[in-house]
């Protein structure tokens, strides 16, 4: 039986930004906050993997997103291998 009330405060940006995407998964915010707890008592744990970038990873974060285009994934392994000659 539900008899308990839980309550968070949080922006209202993120609470509507998480209410269309949880309608779109035909579901509730409280859908989605009791799923998010029975995973805690199921797991005995928090369920979802919380990771600090190390700082190779936080500074590629922070580099500037370059418009590049290659014709084929070829040249593009070739770009990122630094190489002329990949086979697929």
């Amino acid at each position: 039986m539900k008899t308990e009330i839980v309550r968070a405060r949080v922006s209202s940006e993120l609470k509507h930004e998480s209410e269309v995407i949880l309608s779109e998964l035909g579901m509730s915010m409280s859908d989605a906050i009791r799923i998010f707890l029975s995973q805690i008592k199921l797991r005995n744990e928090f369920p979802i993997e919380l990771k600090m970038p190390n700082r190779e990873t936080l500074k590629a974060m922070k580099e500037p997103v370059t418009k590049d285009e290659y014709s084929s994934a070829s040249d593009l392994f070739s770009d990122v291998l630094g190489c002329s000659d990949v086979k697929n």
